[in-house]
């Protein structure tokens, strides 16, 4: 057997995966992974590492030493398209890497296209490196200039944008209780289509998260869709040009920097590569997490619709995907039958609140109670994170290849 496995994106489901192919390798396979990174960040942890609980290192999956553990080659490059009559993968650097068998773990991006000057004013949630980036602006900003006044502004009031809105406001209040200037100089806002937050989730949930949003000093603008980021002529804040967050009621809000966390898209090339998809242009796949069009095409995580399981794009689902993906890729290569995966319907939300604390979303009976905030709760949080990626770090012996 001399098959190529060609992997492209480092997520959950693709790191577990090659966890797994590192401790049970095949014979005659060549793995590539094809990532724009070389270090894959663990978004249950990213809003602890924005409030400043965990370094980078404790919140990303370090994809060179998994690789190596996998025998699997890293090119470092980003895919932009598929030639599937040659199974090609065409990469930005002009390298084609060819392939006999393709998985596509890639994430999302917030759909801000639409949105006249969010694409280039606003910083999108997604892909996280941007996020990361605006980020370390605002903290840099911050340590030299402590409690000059800064305006924030979040676009999108899903599970994502409170808890991004709750780490900001928690670490620059602490960086401005160190620095002993008034804390009242951070101000962000946070804009919402919809007239309730998390809408995902249950009303009363909903409810304990804008109360601690509100005891926050966070201004909720609910039932506001934004149509406009504006630059402004003159330069305020942080030194770059301060924009004018637009909403069609006319509420306008000016803002030194603007966070986009909005539904989730898809890249547009997997639909240009002929790849049969959704409505969002994210990989229509069977029960074996086979591309519908294309079996040779695996895809899981964010980037993946189950036509039979819709399920939203939560972090939960693609590491439950890792395991069946592993198993069902080496199915393939071995000539053997694959096997249905069945996602769970429910799932347990632990939504931190930016001061080590956070609320639980626990099903229950068909439908879901919450509680919290509380500190063992974040406990448990952070037992579980840490326990996700100490397996990226206490990797297993390797075995022969069989």
């Amino acid at each position: 057997m001399d098959k190529h496995l060609v992997l492209i994106g480092g997520g959950h489901s693709h790191a577990i995966a090659l966890k797994l192919f590192g401790a049970k390798p095949l014979s005659g396979v060549r793995l590539t992974l094809i990532s724009d990174r070389s270090h894959a960040p663990y978004s249950g942890m990213l809003p602890g590492h924005i409030a400043g609980f965990y370094n980078f290192q404790e919140c990303h999956i370090d994809l060179g030493q998994l690789a190596e553990f996998a025998g699997t080659q890293l090119l470092i490059d980003r895919a932009i398209g598929l030639d599937l009559e040659s199974n090609q993968v065409l990469c930005a650097s002009g390298e084609k890497v060819g392939f006999d068998l393709l998985s596509v773990d890639i994430g999302s991006t917030p759909a801000a296209i639409s949105v006249p000057g969010a694409a280039e004013y606003a910083i999108p949630a997604k892909p996280v490196p941007e996020l990361l980036a605006g980020w370390k602006q605002v903290v840099d900003r911050r340590t030299v200039s402590p409690g000059q006044p800064l305006r924030l502004g979040i676009v999108g009031g899903g599970a994502g944008g409170v808890e991004l809105a709750l780490a900001m406001v928690s670490r620059l209040k602490e960086m401005d209780r160190e620095a002993r200037v008034p804390v009242a100089s951070v101000a962000i806002h946070l804009f919402h289509s919809g007239d309730r937050i998390v809408p995902a989730h249950s009303s009363r949930l909903g409810r304990r998260l804008q109360d601690i949003l509100t005891r926050r000093g966070i201004e909720l603008h609910l039932g506001e869709k934004v149509c406009e980021v504006q630059p402004r002529a003159d330069r305020l804040g942080l030194g770059s040009p301060a924009v004018c967050v637009r909403c069609e009621s006319g509420l306008a809000v000016e803002c030194d920097r603007v966070f986009w966390v909005t539904q989730a898209s898809a890249a547009s090339w997997l639909l240009q590569a002929g790849l049969a998809t959704d409505a969002a242009g994210f990989i229509l796949v069977g029960d074996t997490l086979q591309s519908v069009s294309h079996p040779r095409v695996f895809a899981a995580g964010d980037v993946a619709a189950m036509v039979n399981y819709p399920r939203p794009k939560a972090g939960v689902f693609a590491v439950r995907q890792g395991k069946p993906l592993f198993e069902n890729l080496r199915r393939v290569l071995l000539g053997l039958e694959v096997k249905p995966f069945r996602p769970q319907k429910q799932f347990l939300s632990l939504i931190g609140t930016g001061d080590r604390s956070a609320i639980a979303s626990v099903p229950f009976l068909g439908g879901s109670f919450s509680c919290g905030p509380s500190p063992l709760l974040w406990r448990w949080k952070d037992w579980i994170d840490r326990r996700f990626m100490a397996q990226f770090r206490e990797l297993p012996v390797r075995l022969p290849s069989n």
